[in-house]
């Protein structure tokens, strides 16, 4: 599904990213671990085309198609979703009428008309339903005066509801009680599927009690250092980082 070859990307000309080589496969959920600066959120954001970052060389490839020239409009429309680690507040829009945009407008980009409108509120019924979400919820201005859980449950019910092919969290647990990370961890089980495919970027191993990974990956100082299964987070988590350090300084 994703493929990246010998990535190298940058930000206002500092080399962030140096020579990043990952495949996921559909029904795969990938952790990627690493301390602060390492490039984990650059990874993410360049994946999903956001403009401020260069890539210098390598490539990235979704369903074997090379879309390092598409923007991030146009990989969304492709099926990539980003949670952010900080999501932006839009008073005056609903959480419903922001979902109905973005579904039509992913609709639109495919050919395809507007959805009807009952086949939206059954849809929005559904997953809402499936993620424990208060109806209210979703008539509140899109994370204006949201919780950290709020925030972080109307990322997963709008990942719910477009159902993309690759999902990148973004260090989705950041700021969650435990009650929350429950709540965020079980929709994005629920949402996993044979034809998905899960990427979770994290500092810590709790999140992955709840979200099992299939592989984890260590990202240091710009390279991923070191791969492995759910074992290397609890390894991660007993020793810290600076094995991996040493480790890579030999």
């Amino acid at each position: 599904m994703l493929k990246i070859n010998n990535l190298h990307a940058s930000v206002e000309d500092k080399g962030i990213l140096k020579g990043i080589n990952l495949e996921v496969k559909a029904g795969e959920v990938h952790a990627i671990m690493g301390p602060n600066g390492s490039g984990k959120s650059t990874l993410a954001s360049v994946i999903a085309g956001k403009e401020e970052y260069e890539v210098k060389q390598g490539e990235i490839l979704l369903d074997e198609e090379n879309i390092d020239e598409l923007a991030a409009e146009e990989r969304a429309h492709k099926g990539i979703f980003l949670s952010f680690q900080y999501p932006v507040e839009i008073p005056g829009v609903s959480v419903t009428n922001f979902m109905k945009t973005a579904i039509n407008e992913t609709r639109k980009a495919k050919g395809l008309g507007d959805m009807p409108a009952k086949d939206m509120l059954k849809l929005i019924r559904e997953k809402s339903e499936m993620l424990e979400i208060d109806r209210k919820f979703l008539s509140r201005s899109l994370n204006e005066g949201f919780s950290g859980g709020e925030k972080k449950r109307n990322e997963i019910f709008q990942m719910a509801m477009l159902e993309p092919k690759l999902a990148i969290l973004d260090e989705t647990d950041s700021g969650l009680d435990i009650d929350a990370l429950r709540i965020v961890a079980n929709g994005v089980n629920k949402l996993k599927s044979k034809d998905n495919a899960v990427i979770v970027i994290t500092h810590y191993q709790r999140l992955l009690d709840y979200i099992v990974p299939d592989f984890v990956h260590v990202l240091y100082n710009g390279k991923i250092v070191k791969s492995g299964t759910k074992e290397l987070a609890h390894e991660l988590e007993e020793k810290g980082y600076d094995w991996i350090k040493e480790e890579v300084n030999v």
